[in-house]
């Protein structure tokens, strides 16, 4: 197996100051799981104390531990804090404990503090499985497994649409959270297949070309990465689109040149942001998020269509030009996204479907934080 739970008792020759003086209960459920990686893991059930190798896992724990996702967290790395501010600011108002949390760095890293990891009594640590081979060659797995820690991997990055469903029921099973897994669950699958069947009959003749810019204006002036057929790439191939990306190499994604992109002057662009001015003050990407304004929005995606070049694209012209929330890419909830993109590429034959109202019924149903802001846009015409 490949992690051997044992006391907390144990320590490390490389952090003996961060050794426990107690075992576990003896009435602790350790249960053994299949994680993401295809790795056998014996883990402590209902854990007290967890590690997220990623901020942003918070969106998932959100749906599980939804009366306080931050109660058993007691590290993290600060990722949703710099590159989603919004996101944090309307769950550090609700939970403000969470403001407590060690900010622990990537865990693939030299700067990960594995030292405050095992004197916090934590009981596993998530990880994303688009970083496997980065926790393997840092040694950390082996590390933590040595000091009775469990790691446990998840993917809601790399293949989103079939690892989506299998990352929220083996969360459930851990933290003991099974009927809020079982109702998510439920719930994602039924909006997927509120546009699987409708697209399957669209010829291919009439699913348009799609650009998708990643993190468009992240870095100004500098164009373009974009995602191959994974990710949001694969995201608008099941929603009817033919995605650009995909002709172009394969994998997750990479960057391609301006001058490609503008030769082949696809039909439809569809741009991600988030809010990365605090981050990144120079940025002029899309602000999306809680706090976002559509008149503010609408300034950012009109400037991005204005730069050299792109108001002569077909997609600018035709008000085809779109952009959404990049962290809809690393997040249980891209279903929104797949919704759309559905309707921006074929309005009529989803002219029913509604996004918004899908994305309103996420947070009243699911979310322990209200729903506000704006998350996706058009360019209206003459902006």
């Amino acid at each position: 197996m490949s992690v051997m739970k044992m006391t907390k008792g144990f320590c490390l020759a490389l952090a003996a100051s961060a050794c426990l003086a107690s075992a576990p209960s003896a009435l602790a459920e350790t249960i053994t799981v299949t994680d993401l990686a295809g790795r056998t893991v014996e883990v402590e059930k209902d854990p007290s104390a967890i590690v997220l190798g990623e901020g942003r896992m918070i969106y998932t724990l959100a749906l599980l531990d939804r009366e306080n996702p931050f109660e058993r967290v007691v590290g993290w790395k600060n990722d949703m804090i710099l590159y989603d501010p919004d996101a944090w600011r309307k769950y550090e108002e609700k939970f403000p404990e969470a403001t407590d949390i060690q900010r622990l760095g990537s865990p693939y890293s030299d700067e990960w503090n594995l030292e405050a990891v095992i004197s916090s009594g934590t009981e596993v640590v998530f990880m994303n499985l688009g970083n496997l081979l980065k926790a393997q060659e840092s040694g950390i797995i082996e590390k933590l497994e040595e000091a009775g820690v469990a790691t446990v991997f998840v993917d809601f990055r790399q293949d989103p649409t079939q690892n989506t469903v299998p990352s929220i029921q083996l969360l459930g099973r851990i933290l003991d959270e099974r009927d809020n897994a079982d109702a998510f669950t439920d719930y994602y699958n039924a909006q997927m297949k509120r546009i699987y069947a409708a697209v399957d009959g669209i010829p291919t003749e009439d699913r348009p070309v799609v650009f998708i810019e990643r993190a468009a204006g992240y870095n100004p002036n500098k164009c373009c990465g974009t995602f191959g057929s994974a990710n949001l790439g694969r995201l608008v191939e099941l929603a009817g689109g033919r995605n650009w990306g995909s002709q172009k190499f394969p994998g997750f994604g990479g960057n391609v040149s301006l001058e490609a992109v503008f030769a082949d002057d696809p039909a439809v662009i569809i741009g991600t942001g988030a809010n990365w001015a605090e981050a990144n003050p120079e940025t002029t990407a899309v602000l999306f998020g809680y706090e976002a304004s559509k008149d503010g929005v609408q300034e950012r995606l009109g400037a991005l269509a204005e730069r050299d070049g792109w108001s002569e694209l077909q997609a600018v012209k035709s008000g085809r030009f779109h952009s959404i929330y990049h962290q809809f890419y690393n997040s249980p909830y891209h279903f929104v996204a797949m919704q759309a993109f559905a309707k921006w590429l074929h309005p009529e034959l989803f002219e029913d479907l509604d996004p918004e109202a899908t994305m309103a019924e996420l947070h009243q149903r699911f979310l322990p934080i209200d729903y506000s802001g704006v998350f996706w846009a058009s360019l209206n015409k003459g902006s």
